[in-house]
């Protein structure tokens, strides 16, 4: 007998609203670098964004038996996050899936693996990330962990933790992180805007960066 608890701590909604408002790049560069996933890992269509608490499952290569399982025990809000082997050559996830997803009000999905279908997702609109696009089927056979510690694009990921993505990618925010992940966010989206500011007024990068003594102490000489 497998035993599986699907209870874990959420973050705040009014933390991961925060969150929302910014850019996957946005909040990586702010939390020092970290938790972005493999850059293969992209939504089907460059206009989806997603922002919510991980729901964690760990699946066989092949096999979509947890990933159904996930989709039922989600709450809605929750981003169904999939560790599937980095199997490419499987489509475990589509428009009926989808369906299923977006009537329980679950904020989207994050794989590793394939999923197909992708015409349907489109009109459909539910936010899918995946790894690759396969039209091959999946068995039903292997139980696995559900909302435990997995790890996806080279990225531990906890039930719980804050998903950020959008069209450059997937970032992960500890939960424990999340608030403070908002106002860095905040922080680095203000200096962005003084930058912005300066260089519409006629400041060049290299004013702006402190770039001349870096190009000078490598040797660098510009004639104009």
């Amino acid at each position: 007998m497998i035993r599986v608890s699907t209870k874990f701590d959420r973050p705040d909604e009014a933390v991961v609203k925060q969150l929302s408002a910014f850019s996957s790049a946005t909040i990586h560069e702010a939390q020092g670098r970290l938790g972005a996933l493999d850059s293969a890992i992209k939504p089907v269509d460059h206009t989806m964004s997603l922002c919510g608490p991980a729901f964690t499952v760990q699946c066989a290569p092949r096999d979509n038996l947890m990933l159904q399982t996930a989709i039922a025990y989600a709450r809605p809000g929750d981003v169904v996050v999939v560790s599937a082997g980095n199997y490419e050559e499987a489509g475990s996830f589509g428009d009926v899936l989808a369906n299923a997803c977006q009537s329980k009000g679950l904020a989207g999905l994050i794989t590793d693996t394939g999923v197909r279908d992708t015409e349907d997702l489109r009109a459909l609109g539910f936010p899918v990330f995946s790894r690759s696009v396969s039209i091959k089927g999946t068995v039903k056979e292997t139980v696995g962990p559900m909302c435990e510690p997995v790890t996806i694009g080279g990225v531990l990921v906890r039930p719980g933790d804050v998903m950020r993505a959008d069209a450059d990618g997937v970032v992960v925010v500890r939960r424990e992180d999340s608030a403070d992940a908002v106002t860095a966010s905040q922080q680095r989206v203000d200096v962005e805007a003084g930058f912005i500011a300066a260089y519409r007024a006629g400041k060049t990068v290299v004013e702006m960066c402190g770039l001349a003594p870096v190009l000078a102490a490598k040797g660098l000489v510009i004639e104009e």
